[in-house]
């Protein structure tokens, strides 16, 4: 345990740090077709939000197909493959203020910063390594973990607690759908929300985040609002 720490950052990859330009949904149709033998572009899945493996389970509940021993494996393998040949310069980007922001969370002694995402861990490696920012995180909660984006989330407070000593209540979520939202609600832990993937700022503020942004161009108002959460008894 870490002594001191008094807020865990969780951040969402795809629409909050980066956006991939649709290399990981070609992935996806790269690896289905290599694995099933059929040409799918997926374009009516939805990708934003949810883990790769719900992703997964939705195409083979489309396809009726059932994975044998060691075929899941291998497509994730696939996946990861295509993955490094589709998401190579110029393609994809991170978002504006997502550096800055990174800097201001290291300056905090107090402060430690991980990833809450519904990507298999290679997936979220490829897509941070290609920008530089992987060891930005010091741990992560990861696809492969928990179907289920709140039960996902829950293992990602829990590890907090346990490596960390943070509680719930200290640990703020940033991500872009209202998944990330209510995922943050099931684990108990804070929400800040940020237009900057499928979803608009009219589209996320009925679900209520404690923090609603447009974007990450400007971290102080966020970094002012986990300070206040970080002075609190």
């Amino acid at each position: 345990m870490v002594p001191n720490l008094r807020l865990a950052w969780l951040f969402d990859v795809d629409g909050t740090l980066l956006t991939t330009e649709g290399a990981a949904r070609e992935a996806f149709a790269a690896a289905v077709g290599q694995t099933l033998g059929v040409e799918d572009p997926l374009g009516d899945i939805p990708f934003a939000g949810r883990t790769e493996p719900l992703i997964l389970e939705d195409i083979l509940a489309r396809h009726r197909v059932r994975f044998l021993d060691g075929d899941e494996a291998r497509f994730w393998d696939r996946v990861f493959d295509a993955m490094r040949v589709a998401f190579r310069p110029p393609r994809g980007r991170l978002l504006p203020g997502v550096e800055p922001l990174l800097d201001r969370i290291a300056a905090e002694p107090a402060w430690v910063a991980g990833l809450l995402t519904g990507n298999m861990t290679e997936m979220a490696r490829i897509k941070l390594e290609r920008f530089g920012i992987l060891e930005r995180f010091a741990f992560g909660a990861f696809g492969e973990e928990a179907v289920d984006r709140n039960a996902l989330a829950c293992v990602a407070v829990g590890r907090v607690a346990q490596r960390y000593g943070v509680p719930p209540a200290r640990c703020v979520v940033v991500g872009d759908t209202e998944h990330d939202i209510a995922c943050a609600r099931a684990a108990g832990a804070r929400v800040a929300a940020v237009a900057t993937g499928s979803r608009s700022r009219a589209e996320l503020e009925p679900h209520a985040p404690d923090l609603l942004l447009d974007d990450l161009a400007d971290p102080a108002p966020l970094i002012e609002w986990a300070q206040r959460i970080t002075a609190a008894p």
